[in-house]
C-alpha cells in the first residue's frame, strides 16, 4: 500500500532526515552559504520553494583507499597547481575531519590455510607500497586527516563499530553526526541514526576544503515495518527482499526512513545490513531512528558511558529520539513492509535486485544460461568461489555465528567442502575473529577451508584472486558457466571474477552451505548438501536455531573485544610503521611512477562551446554500472592499460588491478569502458571495443577515442535506464572526460554518477519520457550536434540534432540545482575550487 502527502501542518511530524538537515542549516544560518530564506524553505517542507537549495555541510568525511588515493592525488595536484600560479598551497587542507580506511587492496591470493592471512598481506604491501607511502605523506602534510592502515577492517564496519558518534561535538557544540563518504555503501552508518551517503571523490574533496554539498529539498519515503522475521530467515534474506521491492517501486535519489511496530524487532546489526545496500535499491540514504536499540549497540561496542549519556540526552532534547509513541512522520510517501513475509533467498545471477527464493536458485541459473545439471563434478553451475566477505553481513554477529554453527554441524556430520570451491573468510572487523574464536567456531570454519584471508573487501569488490590452475583451466577448456556465492552486496557481471558468469548474493550460513553442495544446480530445501558419515545430510540438519545463535553470542560477544581492537586502530603493524614517510608541503611527483601521477584535471578551462557533429563512442543499454564504465579488477597485457604498463617496464604479474592504479590517470583512462562484459551495440563482441566512424574500423574504445581526438571530433555516449548505477567511483566520470566525451544521453541516471559527470564538465542529458535510442531509431552511426551549452540552467532543455539536422529530439539537461550550473560553467568542481583559492 502507498500513501502520499502534499503538505505538513505540524512541524513535529517532520521526518528524521529533514530534522537533521534543518539543524544543519539553522546552526549555520547567516554564513556564506546559508540564508534565513534557505532555513525557512526547508522548514516549510515539503512545500516547494522556487529556486531553494540546501547547502548541507557534513561534520566529517570517510574514504576507502581505492577512492581515497585518487582523492589525495587530486588534492596534492591542486596544491602543486596553486603553487605554480603563485598561490599558497597550504590553503588546500581539509577543513573537516577525514578518515581513510585502507580496505580495498587486499586480494585472496592464498586461501584454505592458516598462513593465508600473512601471505595475502605480504602481497598487499608488495604491490601497494608506493600508494601507501603517498598516504603516509598525506597524514603529515594535511591537517584533520587520519589513516586506518591495512589489515584493520572495512571502512563501513569500522565506521559503524567505532568512528560513528551519533552525536558529534565541534568547538564545544553538540550536533548530529553527519558525513559523506567516497563509497556508495557509506549509507551503512544510517543504521545508527547517522545521516550520511556516498558521493564522488571530487565532491568529497570539495567538502574537505570547506565547500557544502548543494541539494534540493529531499523526497523522503517512509517504510512502515510490521510483523517479525520467521524462524530460519536472516537479515540477508530481508535486505535482498527489500532491495527487490524498493528497486521495483522506484526510490532512486530519494531518502528512506524505517519506522513502525516491526522496527523494534531489528537489532542495529540487522538495520546495518539493510542500510548498507541502500545503493542497490537506489536510495540516497536509508535511515533508522535513534532509539533504545541504538543505545544498546553503543554499549555493546564499547563506547564510553559519558558519550552514550550525551547521545541519549541530546537526541531526546532535540526530539530526535524514537520511543514508538510519537505521531507518525508525514513522509512524501509511505510504503508498507511485512517482515513476516520474508523467505530464505539469494540474489542473482547478475544483479542484486534479482531476488531468488532458495528453492528456485537452480532454475534461475538454468533460465539465465540455458545450462542444466552436470554429472556431479566440476561443470556448469559449479560453485568455484564461496566467500564470507563484505561488511554488509560480517558486521552482523548473528549471521557470522550462524555460519560458524553450520560449519560445526557439517563437520560433525562428516561433510567436506567440494574440491573445486575456493573458500575464504574476510570479515570487516578484527572483532569478528575474536568472538568466533571465543565461541569455538573458527576451528570448524577452518576445517571447511574458511580460513582468515584478510580484513578487507576482497571478493565483494572483485579481489577474489586467481582460481586454482586446474579449475581455471577446466573452465576455459570446456567453456563452463560457473558460479560464485558470496555474502556481499553486488554481483554485477565480471565483478567477482572474470571467469565466473553467475554470481549469487547470500547470507554467510548459506555461503557455507553452497561450499558443501558445490553447485547452484540444486534445491537445498529438498536435496542433500552431500554424503556424510551417516548418510545424506540436508540443510535443515545443519541449520542452527535462534536459541543456538543467541547462546553462542552470549558466551562470546563482549564490549572489551571492541575496546581492545579499536584502541590500536591507527597504529598498524610493523610493515606500516616501517614505510618511508615523504615530507614536505608539496608532494614530490615521480615522473617514472606507474602508481601515482600528477592528475591532468587542471590543464584545461571550461569548454562550453557547441558540440558539433559528435560521434558515438558507445551505445549501451539499461543498468550499465560504474563497473562497466571503470572496472576495478585485474586486466590482461593485451588491453590498452596493460600495454602502457608493459611499455613502462611493468611485468604482467605486477599489474595489480585497475582499482589499485587509480592514482595514475594514464592507466585509468585506458581502462575506461574496458569491462570484458560491456555490450556496446556498435560492435558484435563483448568487451571494451567500438567502431570508429566513418572508417568502420573496429578498435578498442581507448584507441578509437584517441583517433577521434586527433581528428577533432567530439564524443557522446548513449545509454538506457539507470546509467552509472553501482559504485560511487568518480573514475567512471573522470575517464569519460579524459576520453573526450562531452555529453552522455541516457533514459535515466543514478544519483552519484550524474553528479560526478557534472563535476568533470560532462553534461548529462536525459531523453524525454518515452524516448530512447531504440524508439528514436538511433543505432550509433549518426552524428550529433548539441548547441547552447553556455546558457544551460536548472530545468533547461536542449535540441539534439541528428545527422546535420535531418531530424532532432529533445533532452533535459540534468543540471538539477543552481550549484550544478555553476560547477558546469566553471568546467568542473576542481576548477571551481581552484578559482576560489586563487581569488
Amino acid at each position: 500500500m502507498i500513501h502520499r502527502i502534499d503538505s505538513v501542518a505540524d512541524p513535529s511530524r517532520l521526518p528524521y532526515t529533514v530534522c537533521v538537515l534543518l539543524e544543519n542549516l539553522v546552526r549555520r544560518a547567516g554564513s556564506e552559504h546559508v540564508t534565513d530564506a534557505d532555513v525557512q524553505a526547508l522548514a516549510n517542507w515539503p512545500a516547494p520553494a522556487e529556486g531553494a537549495q540546501l547547502a548541507f555541510m557534513p561534520a566529517r568525511v570517510i574514504m576507502q583507499d581505492l577512492t581515497g588515493v585518487p582523492a589525495v592525488v587530486d588534492l596534492a595536484a591542486l596544491r602543486s597547481a596553486v603553487a605554480r600560479r603563485g598561490g599558497d598551497p597550504s590553503r588546500v587542507d581539509p577543513q573537516v575531519p577525514v578518515d581513510l580506511v585502507v580496505d580495498h587492496s587486499v586480494q585472496v591470493d592464498a586461501f584454505g590455510s592458516s598462513a593465508a592471512y600473512e601471505r595475502n598481506i605480504e602481497h598487499e604491501y608488495g604491490r601497494n607500497g608506493e600508494r601507501y607511502a603517498l598516504l603516509r605523506w598525506a597524514q603529515g602534510a594535511f591537517g584533520n586527516f587520519r589513516v586506518v592502515p591495512p589489515g584493520m577492517g572495512i571502512v563501513h564496519q569500522v565506521n559503524l563499530e567505532y568512528l560513528g558518534a551519533v552525536v558529534a561535538v565541534r568547538d564545544g557544540v553538540a550536533m548530529p553526526d553527519t558525513l559523506v563518504g567516497t563509497d556508495s555503501h557509506t549509507t551503512m552508518i544510517n543504521a545508527l541514526g547517522v545521516l550520511g551517503w556516498g558521493v564522488g571523490g571530487i565532491e568529497a574533496e570539495a567538502v574537505m576544503l570547506g565547500q557544502p554539498i548543494y541539494m534540493t529539498a529531499p523526497q523522503v519515503t517512509g517504510v512502515r515495518l510490521s510483523g517479525g522475521l520467521q524462524s530460519g530467515v536472516t537479515a540477508t534474506d530481508l535486505v535482498l527482499t527489500m532491495t527487490e521491492r524498493l528497486r521495483q517501486h522506484g526510490v532512486v535519489g530519494k531518502f528512506i526512513e524505517f519506522f513502525g511496530p516491526g522496527l523494534g524487532s531489528l537489532t542495529v546489526a540487522d538495520r546495518a545490513t539493510i542500510s548498507n545496500m541502500s545503493p542497490e535499491f537506489g536510495a540516497t540514504a536509508s535511515t533508522f531512528p535513534v532509539d533504545d536499540e541504538t543505545l544498546r549497540y553503543l554499549r555493546d561496542t564499547g563506547r564510553s558511558p559519558e558519550h552514550i549519556e550525551l547521545v541519549e540526552r541530546y537526541t531526546k532534547e532535540q526530539g530526535l529520539f524514537h520511543t514508538g509513541s510519537e505521531a507518525e512522520p508525514a513522509y512524501t510517501e509511505t510504503l508498507d513492509f511485512d517482515l513476516s513475509g520474508v523467505e530464505p533467498s539469494l540474489a542473482g545471477p547478475r544483479r542484486p535486485q534479482d531476488r531468488v527464493p532458495l528453492p528456485r536458485v537452480g532454475a534461475s541459473f538454468a533460465d539465465a544460461f540455458g545450462a542444466g545439471r552436470n554429472g556431479g563434478g566440476l561443470g556448469d553451475g559449479s560453485v568455484v568461489i564461496s566467500a564470507i566477505t563484505s561488511c554488509t553481513n560480517t558486521s552482523n554477529p548473528a549471521l557470522m555465528v550462524a555460519a560458524g554453527l553450520v560449519a560445526r554441524k557439517a563437520v560433525e556430520r562428516g561433510l567436506t567442502t567440494k574440491p573445486w570451491v575456493k573458500t575464504s573468510l574476510a570479515p570487516g572487523s578484527r572483532v569478528v575473529i575474536g568472538y568466533l574464536r571465543k565461541a569455538a567456531l573458527m576451528e570448524p570454519l577452518e576445517a571447511l577451508g574458511f580460513d582468515l584471508v584478510g580484513f578487507g573487501c576482497t571478493t565483494c569488490i572483485g579481489n577474489s584472486g586467481p582460481l586454482p590452475e586446474d579449475v581455471a583451466g577446466a573452465i576455459e577448456r570446456d567453456d563452463l558457466k560457473v558460479a560464485a556465492v558470496l555474502s556481499g552486496n553486488r554481483n554485477f557481471e565480471a565483478r567477482i571474477h572474470p571467469a565466473v558468469r553467475a554470481n549469487y548474493l547470500a547470507s554467510p550460513p548459506l555461503v557455507v552451505a553452497y561450499a558443501l553442495a558445490g553447485t547452484v544446480n540444486a534445491d537445498l530445501t529438498s536435496e542433500p548438501l552431500g554424503e556424510g558419515s551417516d548418510g545424506p545430510v540436508f540443510l535443515r540438519d545443519v541449520w542452527p536455531t535462534a536459541d543456538e545463535v543467541s547462546e553462542a553470542l552470549a558466551a562470546s560477544f563482549s564490549p572489551d573485544l571492541f575496546t581492545d581492537e579499536y584502541g590500536r586502530i591507527f597504529e598498524g603493524d610493523e610493515r606500516w610503521r616501517s614505510l618511508p614517510v615523504p615530507e614536505g608541503e608539496l608532494y614530490a611527483w615521480d615522473p617514472d611512477s606507474t602508481y601515482v601521477r600528477e592528475a591532468a584535471f587542471f590543464s584545461h578551462d571550461a569548454d562550453l562551446s557547441d558540440i558539433v557533429d559528435a560521434r558515438v563512442l558507445a551505445l549501451v543499454g539499461d543498468s550499465v554500472t560504474t563497473d562497466h564504465i571503470s572496472p576495478a579488477g585485474a586486466f590482461a597485457p593485451a588491453t590498452p592499460a596493460g600495454q602502457w604498463l608493459v611499455e613502462h617496464g611493468v611485468e604482467p604479474r605486477d599489474f595489480n588491478s585497475y582499482g589499485a592504479r587509480r592514482g595514475n590517470h594514464e592507466v585509468m583512462v585506458r581502462g575506461t569502458f574496458a569491462n570484458i562484459r560491456l555490450r556496446n551495440a556498435l560492435v558484435e563482441r563483448e568487451g571494451g571495443f567500438t567502431r570508429h566512424l566513418p572508417s568502420g574500423e573496429e578498435l578498442s574504445i581507448y584507441d578509437a577515442a584517441q583517433r577521434y581526438g586527433e581528428e577533432g571530433v567530439p564524443l557522446v555516449v548513449i545509454a538506457g535506464r539507470e546509467y552509472g548505477s553501482g559504485s560511487s567511483r568518480d573514475w567512471a566520470a573522470k575517464g569519460s572526460a579524459l576520453l573526450g566525451v562531452r555529453a552522455v544521453i541516457a533514459r535515466s541516471f543514478e544519483r552519484i554518477h550524474r553528479s560526478n559527470l557534472v563535476a568533470l564538465g560532462v553534461i548529462p542529458l536525459q531523453f524525454a519520457e518515452g524516448d530512447s535510442a531504440e524508439s528514436l531509431g538511433l543505432d550509433g552511426t549518426e552524428t550529433y550536434t548539441i548547441r547552447g551549452l553556455a546558457g544551460l540552467d536548472v530545468g533547461s532543455h536542449v535540441e539534439v540534432e541528428v545527422n546535420g539536422g535531418q531530424r532532432s529530439f529533445t533532452c533535459l539537461a540534468r543540471l538539477d540545482a543552481p550549484a550544478d550550473v555553476k560547477v558546469y560553467r566553471d568546467g568542473g568542481l576542481l576548477q571551481m575550487v581552484m578559482k576560489q583559492l586563487m581569488a
